[in-house]
């Protein structure tokens, strides 16, 4: 394993990475390596709810 990808903290791809890890609570950050360098970084993140079994389930109105 020669190929030890070792990149600047001050990069723009890991600026990036932190950029896409701000203000997440629940959620996935994937980061690309092609050739030992970032390639994609991708975003998802969720949001969660908690459940309130006291309310009725919230209807959704069909679609004319």
């Amino acid at each position: 394993m020669e190929n030890v990808l070792k990149p600047d903290p001050n990069s723009p791809q890991v600026q990036q990475i932190l950029h896409a890890l701000e203000g997440m609570q629940y959620g996935t950050v994937l980061i690309t390596v092609h050739s030992a360098q970032i390639t994609q970084i991708e975003r998802t993140e969720k949001h969660r709810f908690p459940l309130e079994s006291s309310k009725a389930p919230i209807k959704l109105a069909a679609k004319s």
